[in-house]
């Protein structure tokens, strides 16, 4: 690695701890009664909160949660999957943070996995780079299939996804998705 590729990580992580204190984000997730699907809600908080009171969402997801940076949380992402076996779809819904595109780091990664030095290959945010060893990273990119509805805030939406999210249901293949 080169001396300006670390200090600008160094950087950054202080950058972050500054803002964790000053700008404190609600780290919370949302576990479900299912298994296999989770939600991600990138940057739309209330978003989140919304799903979180939808028993109908509830009741068929595993977690709900936000992803604001295309680095920690998504080796956070990764972490969770392999620990849960059963995870096999993940949506990604809501609104990108600006100038992170964590969302499109997601979908970048399970495209094009990363390079030698743990950077998301064609992602385009400030900083995808990943501390997940390629193991971890190839399981996660072999055991889910994402579901690309970025952008997307409307519960009913994200609803109806849910109600088509089998291979054998014909309107599955409407959605925008990534093995």
């Amino acid at each position: 690695m080169n001396l300006n590729f670390l200090s600008r990580r160094k950087l950054e992580d202080v950058a972050g701890k500054v803002c964790k204190v000053l700008i404190p984000v609600n780290e919370k997730c949302y576990k479900g009664q299912g298994k296999s699907i989770a939600i991600c809600t990138l940057g739309s908080m209330e978003l989140l909160f919304e799903i979180s009171k939808s028993k109908d969402i509830m009741d068929r997801i595993l977690i709900a949660g936000r992803l604001l940076s295309e680095n920690k949380g998504i080796d956070a992402i990764i972490r969770f999957t392999i620990k849960n076996p059963e995870l096999n779809y993940l949506i990604l819904c809501g609104k990108e943070v600006r100038g992170h595109n964590a969302g499109q780091a997601i979908l970048a990664l399970h495209r094009n996995g990363v390079n030698d030095k743990g950077i998301i290959v064609r992602a385009i945010g400030p900083s995808p780079f990943l501390k997940s060893s390629k193991e971890e990273i190839e399981l996660f990119r072999k055991q889910v299939i994402t579901f690309d509805l970025i952008g997307i805030d409307n519960i009913q939406e994200i609803k109806t996804s849910l109600s088509s999210m089998t291979k054998d249901d014909p309107t599955f293949s409407k959605f925008n998705y990534h093995k």
